[in-house]
């Protein structure tokens, strides 16, 4: 019997954007790819990350371009609402395909 070095390629997975990859930016990210907007406060709660977990997140995703703040107020309460970029939105997609390509490759 002979053994195959012929196995599935894997070489996408180690040229994926590393900071969509973190799995806390990775929840944020695909959150907001199903909503059109949404305020910090969701955001923490359907992620359970802490008010300084999420904020340290968010302006990575910022300041990379992934992520649109717009701060306001309600009523006198501040308010910051976020949303997905046009280029967030095409790096969760390539993310997406990269991930399910990769995956999809290996055997049962």
């Amino acid at each position: 019997m002979s053994e195959s070095n012929e196995g599935p390629d894997l070489s996408t997975l180690t040229k994926v954007d590393r900071l969509v990859h973190e799995p806390a930016r990775l929840a944020v990210m695909a959150l907001l790819y199903v909503v059109d907007s949404a305020d910090f406060t969701f955001i923490m709660n359907q992620t359970g990350l802490t008010w300084g977990n999420l904020s340290a997140h968010l302006s990575k995703l910022e300041e990379a371009g992934y992520v649109l703040v717009e701060k306001s107020f309600v009523g006198r309460r501040p308010n910051t609402n976020l949303r997905l970029s046009e280029a967030g939105r095409a790096a969760f997609r390539e993310y997406r395909v990269s991930m399910k390509g990769a995956l999809d490759n290996l055997p049962e």
